[in-house]
């Protein structure tokens, strides 16, 4: 790739960066007022332009429900500004902390101290939620922002360049298109801070990147999520649940159910329910159904089609839930149970991101777990079961970002509740008073009295300094 191709685009985002920090220069600490106003601008511009935000992710996709794009996208960002605006003053309120007896009457404090500005990459498949909710997150901790679009969407991309320059000031947020160059480099500006949302492979790539300026970056990458049903749990009530997880946005969600373990003999029940659950949800054919999203292109169709033929070709009984071929004419993939399935087929190598459902049974409920902990650590664990003991000792044997027991997913929409992922699923978090946090330096702060003892510490020491000492030591 030449200088020619990359030059302008990068130049331009380099400056960008450059005013900013200029301005963050200007005004280091935003007042409450200053913030809460664009807390407010940020809620009004999603509100106003509800119907248009899901129009224009739609487009991207190719099709994509309204109703869930509002929903998760749209509901999920206005409720987690809302929490903002509500903990705001607390969250920016100088911590006390207690002083050790030798250095009272000293006072201790932590002060939320806004960074500078923030990198935010945003990923494609929840555009609007995974963009705008790291930028409440950022403002409401007194920080400007720069938020590169993901390349796959454009339509999406312009709309949120437009509305956001309608209401702020390009050196407080601004909007980096895709394009040459632009990916590789937005990571090698010096950010304060750079959240990254994507893959495991991409995120290291970031992280190298970032490694240059030495600046610290959050990484919500997903990874294979499992699933886990309980012996004596409603194979109907679990199957209700996981396929509604499973056919969000069709698959296309970094904490969607990515395999299942069921109790050995529950298959044939599990399917029958399936079916159902897909069925209630979906009557009208999936192809022409509205409320049943497409894949995003015929890139990421061809790959999750090709994880299924290379389970069928290892041997795996696959179960489609709806018609397939409909579907597909519509760029859309029908939901599809797949058993046996073995380590060596793809579809139990990669995160599916799809509306693919690996089956997987156990005996005893420790091989699941086993299972589970002999792989990398996930970004989500769903378990369900009405045994509440058994329950805290899932959760205690067990490592992942976050867990939704008898349900899925809802833990990212807890507004008081960080997200984020362990290991190989992510670095960080951000949502709730840990993403105030995240954006801010948490700045320790001594205040000595003007009274006090910091004599005994100086030298020349004498008899009073080792007196002092055989104290301070015991």
């Amino acid at each position: 790739m030449s200088i020619e191709q990359v030059g302008p685009a990068v130049e331009q985002m380099r400056q960008l960066f450059a005013r900013q920090r200029a301005a963050f220069a200007t005004e280091r600490y935003p007042s409450y007022q200053a913030r809460r106003a664009n807390l407010l601008a940020l809620k009004a511009l999603v509100l106003d332009n509800a119907d248009e935000i899901a129009a224009a992710i739609s487009a991207d996709f190719g099709h994509r429900s309204a109703h869930e794009s509002k929903l998760l996208d749209i509901f999920g960002l206005v409720s987690e500004i809302n929490h903002a605006l509500k903990c705001l003053k607390r969250w920016m309120k100088p911590q006390r902390r207690g002083v050790g007896i030798w250095f009272q009457p000293g006072r201790a404090a932590l002060l939320a101290q806004p960074l500078g500005v923030i990198g935010i990459a945003a990923p494609w498949n929840y555009p609007l939620y995974l963009t705008l909710g790291p930028l409440c997150g950022a403002l409401a901790a007194g920080n400007r922002a720069m938020i590169k679009i993901a390349s796959d969407s454009s339509r999406y991309g312009a709309l949120l360049a437009r509305l956001l320059g309608e209401r702020f000031d390009q050196d407080l947020v601004a909007v980096i298109q895709p394009g040459p160059g632009i990916n590789d480099q937005f990571s090698r500006l010096p950010f304060d801070h750079l959240i990254f949302t994507g893959s495991p492979a991409v995120g290291r790539q970031i992280m190298r990147n970032c490694s240059e300026n030495l600046t610290p970056v959050t990484l919500e990458l997903g990874g294979k999520s499992p699933t886990l049903v309980a012996p004596g749990y409603s194979l109907q009530r679990a199957a209700e649940t996981i396929l509604w997880g499973k056919c969000l946005n069709s698959g296309q969600t970094c904490v969607a159910p990515d395999y299942l373990f069921l109790p050995e003999g529950g298959e044939a029940d599990f399917i029958e329910h399936a079916k159902a659950a897909v069925a209630r949800c979906y009557p009208q054919p999936l192809g022409a159904n509205p409320d049943y999203s497409c894949m995003i292109n015929a890139r990421q169709l061809a790959r999750v089609e090709a994880l299924l033929t290379d389970a069928r070709e290892k041997g795996a009984r696959v179960v489609a839930l709806a018609d397939t071929e409909e579907a597909r004419r519509a760029g859309k993939l029908a939901p599809h149970l797949v058993f046996n399935v073995r380590d060596d087929m793809h579809i139990m190598q990669e995160e599916i991101f799809g509306p693919l459902l690996p089956v997987l049974t156990y005996r005893r409920l420790e091989e699941a777990v086993d299972y589970i902990n002999a792989r990398e650590r996930p970004l989500a664990l769903y378990l369900f079961d009405d045994d509440s003991e058994r329950v805290q000792q899932v959760l205690r044997q067990t490592l992942s970002g976050g867990v939704t027991v008898n349900s899925v997913m809802l833990h990212v929409l807890q507004e008081n509740l960080p997200f984020g992922g362990v290991g190989n699923s992510g670095l960080g978090h951000y949502h709730a008073e840990e993403g105030f946090q995240t954006f801010s330096k948490m700045r320790p702060i001594f205040y000595q009295a003007r009274l006090n003892g910091s004599f005994l510490l100086k030298p020349p020491y004498g008899r009073l300094t080792q007196g002092l000492l055989s104290l301070l030591l015991r």
